[in-house]
């Protein structure tokens, strides 16, 4: 569990307000968080639902899991401290994209229900949206882009979602999709059209 090591800080507050730019924007910033098993297609339908929202003219941006790894988080391993130390991190970047007025987009397996739920209360009601990507093992299995699962049977990788460690799957999240069964075009019409209906866009 991750503690605040300096005590003599003060969090500055600029003449700029969230309000201002979101006038500026014509949108609402929020975090919407794409969770779910690996090969689940969280991913590329987050992306998906980024370049819908670029099209229509809104500001929005895809914090990967791989990505993140490479630079914020690269010091970080798959354990469950490193987890939850990862997932803290990135509901904190999170947390000020959408201060900035920004479309925040997470797109993580964050297996553990309890920092997900952590990162939804650094976010101003109403403003969390989780995305449970839901396919059943097999498929995203079978799917397997990285050859992750396989390595995983085979004992190469260790303490791998879904295989030899836990997914706690969202007991109430704002959208479910099945990428199993829903296109990509119909699952990131799903997410647009929940958006819509908030008044997020």
């Amino acid at each position: 569990m991750s503690i605040q090591k300096a005590t003599n800080i003060t969090w500055h507050q600029g003449a700029v307000t969230n309000q201002d730019r979101e006038r500026l924007l014509g949108q609402k910033g929020i975090v919407i968080w794409f969770t779910g098993l690996s090969g689940s297609g969280k991913s590329t339908l987050a992306h998906a639902v980024e370049e819908k929202l670029f099209e229509k003219g809104h500001i929005s941006y895809v914090l990967d899991g791989d990505n993140i790894r490479h630079g914020l988080n690269k010091n970080l391993g798959f354990s469950p401290e490193d987890r939850e130390e990862n997932i803290r991190r990135i509901g904190e970047v999170s947390k000020l994209f959408a201060d900035a007025g920004v479309i925040a987009m997470t797109a993580f397996i964050s297996p553990y229900r309890a920092d997900r739920d952590k990162a939804r209360e650094l976010v101003q009601n109403g403003r969390f949206i989780e995305v449970f990507v839901k396919v059943p093992l097999d498929v995203a299995e079978s799917r397997d882009p990285k050859g992750l699962y396989k390595k995983a049977r085979a004992g190469e990788i260790k303490e791998f979602t879904g295989i030899d460690a836990p997914y706690d799957e969202p007991l109430n999240a704002e959208i479910t999709v099945d990428t199993s069964r829903y296109s990509l075009e119909e699952s990131a019409d799903m997410v647009l059209d929940f958006l819509r209906n908030k008044n997020f866009i």
